[in-house]
C-alpha cells in the first residue's frame, strides 16, 4: 500500500479521532489540530513503512504525543528563563490610555466619512490643511468646514477639548 493511499485511508478514518485527541492534549482546538498536522508531518514525510491506516494512527498519536511533551518542557524551561531576562522595572497601569483610545475609537464611529477621513489625515497624519485639500481634491474651506464639524461632535462626545488640541478658526464669507 502506497505512502499516499495509507495516509488518505488514515484521515477517512481516524481524523476526528486525531482531533479529539489533539483537543484533549493541549486545551485548545486551535492548538490541537495544529498538534495534529504537525504530526502528520513529522510521520509521513519520513517515509516509515507503515501496514495500514491503524499502524499509521498509531504513529501519529505517538508523534502528537511526543510533541506535545516536547513543547511543554520547552515552554517550561522559557517561562522560568523569561523573568531573569526581564527588567523588573514597574509596569505603568495602561488601563486608562485603553479606555481613553476606545472612547475616541467610538466617537470617531459618529463621524460623517469625510469629516472622519479629514480628521485622521489632520491629528493622526498632521497634514496642513492645504495638504488634506489636494489630498482630498477639496477645497481649503471645505476641510475646514469638515474639521470645524467634526471638532465640534467630538467635543460633544469626548467633552471640551484641552488648549493643546489646534482648532482651525473658519473665515465667513461675505455673501
Amino acid at each position: 500500500m502506497k505512502q499516499r493511499d495509507v495516509l488518505a485511508e488514515m484521515l477517512g478514518l481516524a481524523a476526528d479521532r486525531l482531533a479529539v485527541y489533539g483537543y484533549l492534549l493541549t486545551g485548545s482546538q486551535h492548538a490541537g489540530e495544529d498538534l495534529v498536522q504537525d504530526a502528520i508531518v513529522k510521520v509521513f514525510v519520513r517515509h516509515r513503512r507503515l501496514d495500514g491506516p491503524r499502524a499509521a494512527e498509531s504513529y501519529v498519536r505517538a508523534a502528537m504525543r511526543t510533541m506535545h511533551v516536547d513543547r511543554m518542557r520547552r515552554e517550561t524551561r522559557w517561562r522560568s528563563a523569561v523573568p531573569q531576562l526581564v527588567d523588573r522595572a514597574e509596569v505603568p497601569d495602561a488601563s486608562a490610555a485603553v479606555a481613553d483610545r476606545d472612547q475616541v475609537g467610538r466617537a470617531l464611529l459618529l463621524l460623517a466619512p469625510q469629516e472622519r477621513a479629514v480628521v485622521v489625515l489632520r491629528f493622526y497624519d498632521d497634514l496642513k490643511v492645504v495638504d488634506i485639500a489636494a489630498q482630498m481634491q477639496l477645497a481649503e474651506g471645505t476641510v475646514k468646514r469638515y474639521l470645524s464639524n467634526a471638532l465640534d461632535k467630538l467635543a460633544g462626545v469626548l467633552g471640551t477639548l484641552d488648549d493643546t488640541t489646534e482648532r482651525i478658526g473658519l473665515v465667513e464669507r461675505k455673501k
